[in-house]
């Protein structure tokens, strides 16, 4: 597979960073407050599933556990030429690279793009992640009619209220969705520059960069791979 979100938002804050999760992720080390965030995440975002209603979700594996891309991408095509109002993990690729968008939502001729985040206030690297899904469904013809961010409702103690956006309470969670469509547009250049070249860095015969280590290291996450870093640099 070429390039995904992830890998994507990976390589921006590092790209040997992308270079060790294609090559040696056996190096990577996920301290468990970190993993247990990630599931979170991941538990927020198969909640927010259900914000718009009843919704097709394309998850589909194989035999052996691993997704079964082909039948993401057939289902994906499938339920949006059908029009089904919400389709979760909408599929798509070119050349390669992947997405799976979160959630598409019916809007008027069109679908409408949400991402979910397990967090309070949009970030830089959220938007970037945006840019990238909108890039590669561009590519493949399709063109949404807005790009917005599912985030938290709530907010934490002791912080100031987030204002911005709609809020939206759903079987007793508290959402907060924010058009971040301008932004997500002017993200699509930086996908456009680098896709190709963070692809490269996939390849097995692809050389390892020459980064030291620095302040990217921990903006905005600290790397899986630091110890690994700390010891060979």
């Amino acid at each position: 597979m070429g390039v995904t979100k992830t890998d994507f938002t990976r390589a921006l804050q590092c790209q040997k960073m992308l270079w060790l999760d294609a090559h040696m992720p056996q190096e990577k080390i996920i301290p468990p407050e970190v993993q247990a965030k990630l599931d979170a995440g991941n538990d927020f975002g198969d909640i927010a599933m259900g914000i718009f209603g009843e919704y097709k979700e394309t998850t589909t594996l194989k035999e052996d556990g691993r997704l079964n891309y082909a039948a993401m991408l057939e289902k994906t095509q499938a339920w949006l030429q059908a029009g089904e109002n919400v389709v979760c993990e909408g599929a798509f690729t070119w050349y390669g690279n992947y997405c799976a968008t979160d959630i598409l939502k019916k809007d008027g001729e069109g679908y409408a793009l949400y991402e979910v985040k397990n967090t309070y206030a949009p970030r830089k690297e959220f938007i970037i992640d945006l840019g990238f899904q909108r890039f590669i469904l561009r590519k493949c013809g399709f063109i949404p009619t807005k790009s917005c961010l599912i985030l938290r409702g709530d907010s934490p103690e002791g912080t100031d209220p987030i204002t911005e956006g709609e809020l939206i309470q759903k079987d007793g969670t508290m959402y907060r969705i924010i058009d971040v469509t301008e932004s997500a547009k002017r993200a699509e250049w930086t996908v456009n520059k680098y896709i190709f070249p963070f692809g490269q860095l996939k390849k097995k015969d692809a050389e390892m960069p020459n980064i030291c280590m620095g302040d990217h290291c921990e903006k905005p996450y600290r790397c899986w791979y630091y110890e690994y870093c700390q010891k060979n640099n």
